[in-house]
């Protein structure tokens, strides 16, 4: 399944370089939303304010993106079974084109990388109780990390396959929830994609699992 800024799975291992995926990401994403730019029709294009959920998703999910990127590195380390690096490869790739292209638009919207405002308040949800680095849904704690450094072979294929599926639901969650409110074309085809493609894998990641005599955690 495949979308603005997603990778279809189970393809060979990719090696670029994950900043080498973000730069090129910003380039092709910055221009589907240009600041103060004009449509074809003449009208003025606004930048989105700082507590709208176009700026509130794209910090949010950079944020949740970036802890993907940094468990499939860890899991690169600790394994040498193919199919889980292949993907994990993949969603190093995949998250960090898409957290390109979120910072691009950020940045030619005039707004800061980051905000006070507490993470998904502009989901206008209760708020999600932080804990030693686990800062949204879905995401590890730096002790869950710690843990996963610690493991090799089949021990960390199988945590790691566990923390990215609640990593996964919590970033399906979000996705869906700036779906909901958007107001910008482009960056809600880019979480509509995000909600497939992760489905996706967590079908895929489900069946590893299975695979290994385990299940996803509760």
């Amino acid at each position: 399944m495949t979308g603005p800024g997603r990778a279809p799975i189970r393809r060979r291992m990719l090696w670029w370089p994950a900043a080498l995926a973000a730069a090129v990401a910003l380039c092709l994403g910055v221009p589907a939303l240009l600041a103060g730019s004009s449509t074809a029709s003449g009208t003025t294009v606004t930048a989105p304010a700082t507590g709208s959920p176009e700026a509130g998703f794209a910090r949010d999910m950079s944020t949740h993106h970036q802890q993907a990127i940094d468990m499939s590195f860890i899991i690169r380390d600790r394994t040498d079974n193919t199919e889980v690096r292949n993907l994990a490869f993949d969603i190093i790739n995949t998250q960090a084109n898409q957290r390109g292209m979120m910072m691009g638009w950020l940045d030619q919207w005039g707004l800061t990388q980051s905000s006070p405002a507490a993470p998904m308040a502009w989901m206008q949800m209760a708020p999600y109780q932080a804990h030693d680095g686990s800062l949204m849904p879905g995401m590890a704690t730096n002790a869950q990390l710690d843990q996963l450094r610690g493991l090799s072979g089949k021990a960390a294929e199988i945590f790691y396959l566990q923390l990215m599926m609640q990593h996964h639901k919590g970033g399906i969650a979000m996705a869906q929830g700036y779906v909901d409110l958007a107001k910008n074309t482009a960056e809600k085809n880019l979480a509509e994609s995000m909600v497939a493609g992760q489905t996706s894998e967590l079908q895929l990641m489900t069946t590893m699992l299975a695979e290994r005599g385990a299940t996803p955690l509760p």
